[in-house]
């Protein structure tokens, strides 16, 4: 079977891109790879058990980019977790920083939405699309052939043959392995417990984080509840093992006081989930045939949410040179094709993971000097309300 495009990974990147390609005018034949594939509506409910360990602070760009899929009109209203403040502060100091949508004369930060949510709005959108799904899994592709087409071969024994392979199967590709791509690749040290909690207080619409030596811990408001909050405790893989081994009491105590108690006790959690944390940047996001995005191209700690943002972006200008070469009769698997995307993304994404690095170093230093020069410069930095707003719109993917 002969492809335009085949898509590997039907997360929500994968499924950005295809939804993207297919709002194109050149009739694109597409088809999306994924053996996790699922067309069934997520749960949503106000229940612990009930809402994804995985959420996302979504940025006003990449609500604009849903938008113009038509996935973001998808997402239920009651889905969505506006937030219009965040308070960060140093856990080893008095220094803090305080942003707000009222400074800014916009009505939301951001939006913190449960993956599953965003992942079924864009499976709409596909499945409204002219896009082949292929719940199989890929056994290996192939070198391109002289036609110009790359054969991705299936488990089955089925081969697709693209003019383009996108690999957006994750951090840890296969696309990438099997295409020769190599990534640099290192350990930050620290393990991310995520979780779902219910706290004393209300969140206020407000993304809290507390900047620890150990790492960084994010209280994220739900949509369910003002009570519920998504929380991302990074921390030493030791201390790691230490709070997951206690009972469910003893967890929400001790988080509660790594949190410092700021939204009162933490009284019931759900159950939790841990992952180390890696940063990887692939040295080239494509080869002749072959183009990486998101998280197959480039993973970044947690701290800012910013992973997900990233990735949409990638989908969004992967979508823009696909569909321009097309219209303009050239190859879409080429170099003059590939190496525009790549410089168009690659240095937002590495300057990105170079703030991340930074904000890591800057805050997991417990050197006296170093702890009075941050406190000092956050309190500096939260009087200064035009560069708070050139660091905060430039988060929210504004120019």
């Amino acid at each position: 079977m002969q492809y335009d495009v085949v898509i590997v990974g039907a997360g929500l990147v994968g499924q950005a891109i295809a939804a993207a390609l297919a709002q194109g005018e050149q009739g694109l034949r597409i088809a999306l790879v994924d053996p996790a594939y699922r067309a069934d509506a997520p749960a949503f409910g106000a229940e612990l058990a009930d809402i994804d360990l995985r959420v996302s602070a979504l940025t006003a760009k990449s609500q604009a980019f849903l938008s113009r899929l038509g996935a973001w009109q998808k997402i239920p209203a009651n889905a969505l977790s506006p937030y219009t403040a965040m308070k960060v502060w140093d856990a080893e100091g008095t220094g803090s920083v305080t942003f707000s949508a009222a400074d800014l004369h916009v009505p939301a930060l951001g939006h913190i939405v449960e993956n599953k949510q965003t992942l079924w709005a864009l499976q709409q959108c596909v499945a409204a699309a002219a896009i082949d799904i292929v719940a199989e899994p890929v056994r290996y592709i192939d070198n391109r052939n002289d036609a110009g087409f790359t054969p991705v071969v299936l488990n089955n024994g089925e081969t697709l043959l693209a003019k383009l392979v996108v690999g957006a199967d994750g951090a840890l590709s296969r696309i990438r392995q099997w295409a020769g791509l190599p990534a640099w690749e290192w350990d930050y040290g620290h393990h991310a417990i995520v979780a779902t909690v219910r706290c004393e207080q209300p969140l206020q619409a407000t993304a809290w984080q507390r900047f620890r030596p150990q790492g960084p811990l994010a209280f994220l408001p739900l949509a369910q509840d003002p009570h519920l909050a998504s929380i991302v405790w990074s921390t030493s893989p030791e201390e790691a093992d230490e709070v997951l081994a206690l009972s469910d009491d003893d967890f929400n105590n001790a988080l509660s006081a790594a949190f410092e108690g700021r939204l009162g006790k933490v009284l019931e959690s759900s159950a939790k989930a841990r992952f180390p944390l890696r940063q990887r940047h692939a040295k080239d996001y494509w080869c002749e045939g072959v183009v990486l995005a998101g998280d197959a191209a480039h993973t970044i700690h947690p701290l800012a949410g910013q992973g997900v943002n990233l990735g949409f972006k990638d989908a969004e200008t992967l979508a823009e040179e696909i569909l321009r070469a097309q219209a303009k009769g050239l190859d879409i698997g080429s170099e003059l094709v590939l190496s525009r995307y790549q410089r168009r993304r690659q240095a937002d994404n590495l300057a990105t993971m170079a703030v991340m690095e930074g904000f890591k170093q800057l805050f997991g230093s417990d050197l006296p000097l170093v702890r009075l020069l941050r406190n000092e410069g956050m309190r500096l930095f939260d009087k200064l309300l035009p560069v708070k707003q050139h660091v905060v719109m430039k988060a929210m993917g504004l120019d």
